[in-house]
């Protein structure tokens, strides 16, 4: 078979050609490194702070209860509105009290009158008994009458002391200053002393009280913070409160106690929190959240919260950027975050250079170039 001079000649041609085209493409560029944004690590002095739930409760509770018993004449109050110490609020039927005060006046005038008879009959017989006209027991018997009706003035004054104030508490009083509810007696009811069923209830809102509850494992751990010198507690922490609906109280309240013992049916412990409540938003029974401060540390380590990650088993941890550029992993353990950083407790130590920016490219052990990156700012409270 004769093939044609094309194929003896321009096959081998094109063929070159196709060689040198290869043959002039350049190489593929090796990858570099990767670049990533790091923050470094720096102690900072932070006010640790814990929410807790709670109710709030009045300042000050008096249940208004007679002393004495009768009808109720008159009521002398608005119900809801502001009473003061010492404000009439009932007014009981007081016509057999006046009585027995007036017997009791009666009774003390016969008893001065009788003492002022046995002072002139002393005087008498102390004077005659100088002179030796009467006998000194004649004067002895009239001293003795003069002390038994000093002593019956004295009887009968103290029993008029005592029905007047029987009269005085058929008009009843408040006994401390604040809002008073409604009335659980009308006009004409019956009531006795010092009877179970009040009569009305004060309550003092302002300020007021909010009552948290603490885990005694919690107080524990926070014990032995500052036992440890980790934490400073020294001078008066903040507490803020938290309304029903999530809003920020106005006015900043002040820790008045922590309770001594741990309810057995919760495990908690009892914080009490005094706090100003002049517009009465506040009102006992309601539920609220407190941020209370529960010490400073001056040492704290915080990492900008994407620089934590979290494996499938739920640990925490970090990579970080070594002296050598190289990414290393650091399994760490945080407690809370602050603003939008969580609080190192262990893992990482100041001067680390922890990933916040490029993590899906890098993995351990890999060579990247590190750009630094301004740490948020820590935010006053904590969670």
């Amino acid at each position: 078979m004769t093939t044609s001079p094309f194929f003896r000649v321009g096959l081998p041609l094109l063929l070159a050609l196709l060689l040198a085209a290869c043959t002039d493409q350049a190489p593929a560029p090796a990858q570099g490194k990767a670049a990533v944004t790091v923050v470094t690590l720096h102690p900072e002095s932070v006010m640790l702070t814990r929410e807790l739930p709670g109710r709030v409760n009045p300042f000050l509770v008096a249940e208004v209860r007679p002393q004495v018993g009768g009808l109720i004449q008159s009521r002398l109050f608005d119900e809801g509105t502001q009473v003061k110490t010492g404000q009439p609020l009932y007014q009981i039927d007081d016509a057999s009290y006046r009585a027995d005060v007036n017997s009791a006046r009666a009774a003390l005038k016969r008893a001065q009158a009788t003492h002022q008879a046995a002072k002139t009959r002393a005087a008498r017989i102390a004077e005659l008994a100088s002179k030796k006209v009467v006998s000194a027991q004649d004067r002895e018997n009239a001293e003795a009458a003069l002390a038994e009706a000093a002593a019956d003035v004295g009887v009968a004054r103290a029993e008029l002391d005592r029905q007047q104030v029987t009269l005085d508490h058929a008009r009843i009083l408040a006994p401390i200053a604040g809002r008073i509810g409604k009335s659980m007696v009308t006009q004409g009811a019956l009531v006795t002393a010092n009877q179970d069923t009040a009569l009305a209830t004060i309550q003092q809102l302002d300020p007021i009280y909010v009552d948290l509850t603490q885990s005694s494992a919690e107080l524990l751990k926070l014990r032995q913070e500052l036992a440890a010198g980790r934490m400073d507690a020294s001078g008066e922490l903040p507490v803020s409160i938290l309304q029903e609906d999530g809003s920020a109280y106005a006015h900043p309240g002040k820790l008045a106690f922590t309770d001594i013992s741990v309810d057995p049916a919760t495990g908690s412990v009892l914080l009490r929190v005094e706090v100003p409540n002049p517009e009465h938003l506040l009102l006992p029974g309601m539920y609220v959240r407190a941020e209370i401060g529960v010490g400073r540390s001056s040492e704290a380590l915080l990492a900008p919260q994407p620089a934590i990650q979290r494996d499938p088993k739920g640990g925490a941890f970090a990579l970080i950027v070594g002296n050598d550029g190289k990414v290393a992993r650091r399994e760490v353990q945080v407690s809370r975050t602050i603003g939008n950083r969580w609080l190192i407790d262990s893992g990482l130590i100041p001067g680390d250079r922890v990933i916040v920016e490029g993590l899906q490219k890098v993995r351990p052990d890999a060579l990247v170039t590190a750009v630094e990156r301004d740490a948020a700012p820590a935010a006053p409270k904590s969670n």
